[in-house]
């Protein structure tokens, strides 16, 4: 393997943490695409609580893993995690074993955003605490979105 690449998994076993850009919309609106900075650290699984945000590898997507970070809504008796993105309306049972890390801050423009910030604290109880509530925003926000779409390309079709 060229040495010049690591996966997050060595990573995080060499450092201990990983800083790293997030790629897709699954954790809008705690992180944008592109712009946050997010830092994930080894944690003993024993650690994990509910509503940590965590990232796993995701195995055999197009051939190979995909890292994902999602949040833990639910930990199953078999010590498994219901884990889905705050963007998402469905998750996933990830096992305990393929948890890589936690997200323990958001740089965003310079500005640190801890997990244990007031304002964390309060998005977290507020979007991602009330998750069958969230489910009917998101559809109702995509359904307004297609309607919206539908409506202007009659409209201005010509």
């Amino acid at each position: 393997m060229d040495k010049r690449f690591s996966t997050f998994e060595d990573e995080l076993e060499r450092n201990g943490r990983l800083v790293y850009t997030n790629v897709g919309v699954s954790m809008m609106p705690l992180l944008r695409e592109g712009r946050d900075i997010m830092v994930i650290e080894r944690r003993d699984i024993s650690q994990l609580r509910r509503y940590d945000a965590v990232m796993f590898r995701r195995p055999g997507v197009r051939g190979r893993g995909a890292y994902v970070l999602h949040r833990i809504l639910r930990m199953n008796k078999d010590g498994s995690y219901w884990i889905v993105g705050d963007n998402c309306t469905s998750g996933e049972t990830v096992k305990a074993e393929d948890v890589l890390g936690v997200l323990t801050s958001v740089n965003r423009g310079g500005k640190i955003i801890g997990v244990n910030d007031f304002g964390y604290k309060a998005y977290v109880a507020l979007w991602c605490a009330p998750y069958p509530l969230r489910f009917f925003i998101l559809r109702l926000r995509r359904f307004c979105k297609r309607a919206m779409n539908s409506i202007k390309y009659r409209v201005f079709k010509k």
